[in-house]
């Protein structure tokens, strides 16, 4: 690593640009950074150049004309001091200057090519290049370094070619100890013809052949008094001389800007290490060519740079996009961070060359839109998502609303997240992208209308299920009553409840239908489907009025209203003159007739006469739902019914004859007889014979009525009810007191008998005979008790 000379740190910090060597510093960006400032410089520097032979005062000429502390030789041992080329700033302004190694050295002897490469690139990198020279060498070819300057001509020739008039070189000649013999026109006008004879003799390339020197460098002459003879005016003309350097309003202001390299300071270490590299390895020097790979290195650095700020600050995107939420306000967001690492590349890059910048720029813009491209395809998806909620929650919440019509609802709710979607999609689209959401759009548009159709066939099964409950509602009672009153004109009565229903429901079924747009093709097949789905539920309502258990009870109940009832309607009390049998097989004939009317509904529709039908589906037969009772289950209910109604005949029979039992006279006269006294307290007693009265008189009146047996079955039947129910209790009480899983089988079994109408009739009957049991003292009540009482009571009568 180079060593910079004990020179004091800061701006007179000095750096071995290149040592005796031809090594290249990497200190010269540290240095530009840190040392000397000028970091952020950009074009606003200067670079100037001291060229002459060995001993001529080169150091000692910078020093005082910008400050430096150059190391300068001694007078006494008249030596080499500056080896290779040193760099420094000059004090209080923003010039680099380059002090270069003298020509014509001893110490290098005949060896010519570090002069020569040093001069080449002095010339290369210097906007001004200062020839110093005695006055007394001016003439000399080389003496005044003129075939020095021939080399360096005839390559930089090579170097200029092709920025010919475009880009020039200042050569300063500052001629040294002008004691004024010589005018400094005179010495001018020597070193141009001296320039021209040298231009003349190069070896040009093709096509540069009429070519002009002062196509590539302009030239300016001045002289200095003799440093040890003259120094006062010595000092004073380098004052003079100074203020050619630092003030832009002199006229002689040697930093124009027809000579700046356009080399900003931050590259300048890029930019200076490619050329020396160059000349070293003899490769062909193309400074423009330099100018745009230094242009492409460094805009390449200061993309990374700006890109780095720029990862950061997008990092924080990534995780709520990537889980589904929006961003908010993300399209500012996204085209400030990116204005701000494009306003960082420009304000570094746009110093280098400018096709390198323009297309940098091109490509720095798009590799960052395309790095936001992906928040912006992430946020378009979840601004689909959220479009979508919105129409879903938006068209629900609308749908509560009385009198709501799904069609309008959901037309003003697809507008509404669409225009979502629209606006958050706009707002997140970039200047100076491709970006499009076309295609997102339209995927959200038949989304939203997949999700409409999905919610209408939602309304519609809800509005359809509402109509079917009220449809059962109908229904239910009206078939109820029609089949608790069986006869001829039954299911004429069904069928007109059911056309009165479907009416009803036909017409809200319209009303409602227009508000889901369907049309008339779609409004006929749900007409069909309620009509069809009105019969089903119309046919269960049948069944389940025709169960075993609850038909046998209809059955019994309208045998009980013919045999035990009158043509007024009142009960009948059977009298041992009466015909018994008689009605009795008029009632059961007439039952038993009932229950092939059951078996089969009659579609015929009372009002027209006509046969009523629905066309059968795969899912559904009109002629099977037709059917009620199986033959096998008609035989079933004809055994139970006549068996029941056997009970009823015996009972009957079996009230007759407790009416015709007789007491005789002679008990009556004995009764007399021995409670004659008994009777006599009776009377004389006011309590005993109001007591008598009270329960007598009602007796007597029930015995002349002859009503006493039908007290007497009510009597049984209540004394029945009372046990059954304490027997109940008692069940309530001991089930109470189990563990449940004990009692829970026990329960079921219970509760399932006590639920079925078939059980409950056959208590019922058994309860009605067990009347005439309890008079026998016979306390069995179940069905074979039943049986053989009933046989019993045949046989005696």
């Amino acid at each position: 690593m180079d060593t910079p000379r004990p020179h004091p740190s800061g701006s007179l910090a000095q750096l071995h640009l290149i040592d005796e060597e031809k090594k290249f510093s990497q200190e010269l960006s540290t240095y530009v950074d840190q040392k000397w400032n000028l970091k952020d410089a950009g074009f606003n520097y200067n670079v100037l150049a001291v060229f002459g032979s060995q001993s001529t005062g080169k150091s000692t000429l910078l020093n005082r004309l910008f400050g430096t502390q150059f190391d300068v030789m001694s007078e006494s041992s008249r030596q080499q001091t500056t080896k290779g080329i040193w760099i420094s700033k000059g004090k209080d302004m923003k010039v680099l200057i380059m002090d270069v190694e003298g020509t014509d050295g001893r110490e290098r002897g005949e060896d010519q090519d570090f002069e020569r490469k040093s001069a080449l690139f002095s010339l290369a990198t210097s906007e001004v290049l200062i020839v110093n020279m005695w006055e007394h060498q001016v003439g000399l070819y080389n003496g005044a370094n003129m075939g020095l300057l021939k080399t360096v001509f005839e390559v930089n020739l090579q170097l200029f070619g092709s920025n010919r008039g475009k880009e020039k070189t200042l050569l300063l000649f500052v001629i040294r100890d002008h004691v004024g013999a010589t005018p400094l026109a005179n010495l001018s006008n020597t070193l141009k013809a001296d320039l021209d004879r040298i231009w003349q003799g190069l070896s040009k390339p093709e096509g540069l052949e009429n070519c002009k020197i002062l196509d590539y460098f302009d030239f300016s002459f001045t002289t200095l008094a003799h440093k040890l003879l003259q120094p006062e005016r010595f000092e004073e003309e380098v004052a003079l001389l100074r203020q050619r350097f630092i003030e832009p309003s002199n006229p002689d202001y040697v930093f124009k800007p027809q000579y700046s390299k356009r080399v900003p300071a931050d590259g300048l270490h890029v930019y200076a290490e490619a050329i020396w590299e160059k000349i070293v390895t003899n490769k062909d020097l193309d400074l423009p060519t330099q100018q745009e790979l230094l242009a492409q290195f460094r805009c390449d650095e200061i993309a990374n740079l700006a890109f780095v700020t720029f990862k950061d600050s997008i990092r924080d995107f990534r995780h709520p996009i990537e889980s589904g939420q929006l961003v908010e306000n993300l399209g500012p967001k996204m085209r400030e961070i990116r204005d701000v690492a494009i306003k960082s590349f420009v304000k570094d890059a746009s110093r280098y060359h400018a096709e390198v910048y323009k297309r940098k720029h091109a490509e720095v813009l798009t590799k960052a839109n395309s790095m936001l491209e992906s928040f912006f395809v992430g946020q378009l998806k979840n601004l689909h998502k959220k479009a979508v909620s919105q129409f879903s929650s938006e068209l629900q919440q609308a749908l509560k609303k009385d009198g709501a019509e799904f069609g309008a609802v959901s037309a003003t709710a697809k507008d509404n997240a669409t225009a979502f979607f629209l606006q958050g999609a706009a707002a997140i689209k970039l200047e100076e992208t491709d970006w499009e959401y076309e295609e997102e759009q339209f995927q959200l548009e038949q989304d939203l209308q997949e999700f409409a159709a999905t919610q209408r066939e939602k309304e519609l099964s809800k509005m359809l299920t509402g109509l079917e409950k009220q449809i059962k509602k109908d229904l239910e009672d009206p078939i109820k009553l029609a089949l608790d009153h069986p006869g001829p004109g039954m299911w004429g009565r069904v069928i007109t409840t059911y056309h009165h229903t479907m009416s009803r429901a036909e017409e809200l079924l319209h009303k409602k239908a227009r508000t889901f747009e369907l049309g008339q093709e779609e409004q006929q097949t749900l007409e069909e489907n309620l009509r069809r789905q009105g019969w089903v539920l119309l046919t269960m309502k049948v069944q389940e009025e025709s169960v075993d258990g609850l038909l046998l009870y209809k059955l019994l109940n309208r045998f009980e209203e013919k045999f035990q009832r009158d043509e007024r309607g009142l009960p009948r009390v059977w009298k041992p003159d009466d015909d018994i049998d008689t009605p009795f097989r008029k009632a059961r004939d007439e039952t038993l007739e009932l229950i092939p009317l059951y078996a089969k509904i009659k579609a015929l529709d009372p009002t027209t006469g006509e046969e009523f039908s629905l066309e059968s589906t795969d899912d559904f037969d009109f002629d099977q739902s037709l059917r009620v009772l199986s033959e096998t289950r008609q035989q079933e209910l004809t055994t139970q019914l006549k068996r029941k109604t056997d009970a009823s005949f015996v009972e009957a029979k079996r009230s007759v004859v407790s009416t015709q039992v007789k007491v005789p006279y002679w008990v009556g006269v004995a009764l007399i007889i021995l409670g004659w006294n008994e009777f006599m307290a009776i009377l004389m007693n006011p309590l005993y014979l109001s007591l008598t009265l009270m329960l007598g008189l009602p007796f007597g009146i029930l015995w002349y009525l002859d009503l006493l047996p039908l007290v007497q079955r009510i009597g049984w039947k209540a004394y029945d009810q009372a046990m059954e129910f304490g027997r109940e209790k008692l069940r309530d009480v001991v089930h109470s007191s189990e563990p449940v899983l004990v009692r829970a089988p026990q329960q079921r079994i219970l509760e399932e008998e006590q639920g079925r109408p078939q059980d409950f009739l056959h208590r019922h009957s058994a309860r009605s005979l067990s009347s005439h049991g309890h008079e026998r003292g016979d306390t069995r009540d179940d069905g074979e008790g039943l049986e053989m009482s009933s046989f019993e009571d045949k046989k005696n009568l």
